[in-house]
């Protein structure tokens, strides 16, 4: 009797626990975003560009802007969509966002990118690109609501 007492605390701690995570990820949701990007590359490469989070019905202005270093070099404008997931307000999707990977488009190219930040925001975007630019570096993307 006293070990099914114990396993029967034990399970009801367990079910509260897989619970508490369960309702926690269920209040975190989602939203679209859209922004461009200009880049310009000489080994050592910047970016900027700004757009629009649209999270429960409200628009919020953006802005975007990087560095990145490696193997890069050219001038490009990028277009981007897409979705920013496990956000519970509009300011979470702020913050700092890295990848790592290579490519390159000359003229109009596509490109397909899933970034997290530390907050835990997922960015999953889709793009187009124009001009030409080519990279194998290490680049890092900053999102900031603009006031």
């Amino acid at each position: 009797m006293l070990i099914s007492s114990r396993f029967r605390s034990v399970a009801v701690a367990a079910i509260a626990v897989a619970g508490m995570s369960i309702a926690s990820a269920a209040h975190a949701d989602s939203g679209t975003i859209r922004f461009s990007v200009y880049k310009a590359a000489f080994f050592i490469g910047g970016s900027g560009g700004e757009g629009t989070l649209t999270f429960h019905g409200k628009r919020y202005p953006i802005s975007v802007g990087g560095v990145s270093g490696g193997l890069a070099f050219g001038a490009s404008k990028t277009y981007f969509q897409g979705t920013v997931r496990h956000i519970r307000r509009a300011s979470d999707v702020t913050g700092v966002y890295g990848a790592a990977g290579g490519g390159g488009a000359l003229g109009k190219g596509a490109q397909v990118i899933v970034m997290t930040n530390d907050k835990g925001a997922q960015l999953e975007l889709t793009g187009r690109q124009v001009g030409l630019q080519v990279n194998a570096d290490l680049s890092g993307i900053s999102i900031a609501l603009k006031r």
